[in-house]
């Protein structure tokens, strides 16, 4: 068997869909599976739709997800130019589709605007145009006559009319379709660029493309290009069309659903190989039911023949868990890295970060989320002080007080704010107070957060404020419940 080659072919449109970067992946891990190569090709021959700065953002998320391709626009192996608008200029594809011409298997078309639109008519609601071979008919002479004068013209494939087209889709398999309703699809442009589908076949062949992947919305479309395989007398690639993604409403996922694109997914706190791993399962699952994968996890387990037919939902709730559990995962480190702007955002004093970013580790799904955590370290919010009171502690607004008041001496007089010196020392009050030592613990960190939930204990959050700040959110908290 030949080596395996796939391509991810892209058009320079805006930033990276979520469906896109799925094609990418499952491309390559295909190609890695069986040590073949994965290939990068630019496809921008719709101009009207390029986008400036759109290929940078593409080999910035290659990059940053880790699908580095063998050959490419930076990486020649032979194969090139793998920018289609280049390919155009160095008239690859007009070349093979006057081959096309020559062969009976294509013709130019004259056709104005005006007789094309003649050509529309309704069909169960929908308007549809089938165009109807008049220019199929022209004698040379009409052609060169059309052609000296500059005269505009497309280049359209010429389907037969009867009999069936048999496409075979390793997910979805035989797809079959009556050969009347294979329109004359255009193959070269009046601008002389070449339509998606004409410039995707000639490429995949020159380039040695063995198995393309991409969105099953091309599979109603794929017979076309097989008739293009056989009229050149090419071998068909393995083709492998990848499930719809849907949002949790059961929609196409949307670019306005906020979440559609990998940079949109970075900037709401998401890690990368989070969603590279929660990608993966979008329409794929390993046969024992693993869900953490690195990179080089997925490529020894990938095997496309097991990926379904059904939408994929993308499921929101599950990539934010999933993304979770990669962060508790991460080395402290790259957590500090990471967690450190977000921390600045809403702590301007000067505090131990490093002892901060420890105690959310563990209790954050996206980045963001750190500062609801954190905020209090600023400044106390305003709170209602029924937050003394719980049932299980046995702690409510007069004996906090009283504790308060109790254990305000005990704090000021302790030099040592390191978080085992003072529970050493809290908790040796409580025993001679003969107090359980949440009993303590529960009045203290909410004088110093004003928050039900912290993300560390009463000692711990001492140390950070440090003496004077806690002893000054201590005698606040005190002032605030003589008052109540």
């Amino acid at each position: 068997m030949s080596k395996v080659r796939t391509r991810f072919a892209p058009s320079p449109t805006g930033r990276m869909h979520v469906g896109n970067l799925r094609t990418a992946l499952y491309a390559y891990l295909i190609a890695k599976h069986e040590g073949g190569d994965f290939l990068l090709r630019i496809e921008d021959t719709d101009q009207e739709r390029y986008v400036e700065g759109a290929v940078d953002i593409i080999y910035r998320t290659m990059e940053k997800t880790g699908l580095i391709h063998d050959e490419g626009p930076d990486k020649d192996g032979g194969c090139g130019p793998y920018v289609q608008s280049e390919r155009q200029a160095a008239g690859i594809y007009l070349d093979y589709a006057k081959q096309l011409i020559e062969k009976g298997e294509a013709y130019y078309c004259f056709c104005t605007k005006e007789r094309l639109d003649s050509l529309r008519q309704e069909v169960a609601g929908k308007e549809i145009s089938v165009y109807d071979k008049h220019c199929l008919h022209l004698s040379k002479e009409e052609i060169q006559k059309n052609l000296d004068a500059g005269i505009p013209y497309v280049i359209r494939q010429n389907n037969p009319t009867e009999g069936k087209t048999v496409f075979h889709d390793e997910i979805y398999g035989d797809v079959e379709v009556d050969n009347s309703e294979l329109d004359d699809m255009i193959l070269i442009k009046s601008d002389g660029y070449p339509t998606y589908n004409f410039a995707n076949v000639v490429d995949d062949h020159l380039m040695g493309i063995t198995h393309v992947v991409r969105g099953n919305e091309y599979l109603s479309s794929s017979p076309k290009y097989n008739r293009l395989y056989e009229a050149f007398g090419w071998e068909v690639p393995v083709y492998v069309h990848c499930p719809l993604i849907t949002d949790e409403n059961h929609n196409k996922l949307s670019k306005r659903s906020g979440h559609s694109s990998f940079e949109d997914l970075i900037e709401q706190g998401f890690i990368t190989e989070a969603v590279v791993n929660f990608v993966a399962l979008l329409g794929w699952s390993p046969q024992d039911n693993t869900e953490i994968f690195s990179l080089e996890e997925l490529v020894k387990a990938f095997d496309y023949h097991h990926m379904s037919k059904s939408p994929s939902v993308f499921d929101f709730t599950k990539l934010k868990w999933m993304n979770g559990e990669y962060i508790k995962a991460m080395d402290d480190d790259k957590f500090f890295e990471l967690a450190l702007p977000i921390m600045k955002e809403v702590i301007t004093k000067d505090v131990d970060f490093h002892k901060i970013a420890a105690m959310v580790k563990t209790r954050i799904e996206v980045l963001p989320e750190i500062k609801e955590h954190i905020d209090f370290f600023e400044a106390v919010p305003e709170y209602d002080s029924a937050m003394y009171v719980h049932k299980k502690m046995k702690t409510n607004e007069e004996n906090s007080l009283a504790l308060l008041k109790e254990v305000l001496p005990l704090l000021e007089t302790q030099d040592d704010y390191s978080n085992d010196a003072l529970f050493a020392a809290l908790k040796a009050f409580a025993t001679e107070k003969g107090y359980k030592v949440g009993f303590v613990m529960w009045p203290i960190r909410t004088a110093l957060s004003g928050k039900q939930m912290t993300p560390a204990g009463a000692t711990e959050i001492l140390e950070v404020l440090g003496k004077d700040e806690s002893l000054v959110r201590i005698k606040a908290a005190i002032a605030k419940l003589e008052n109540n």
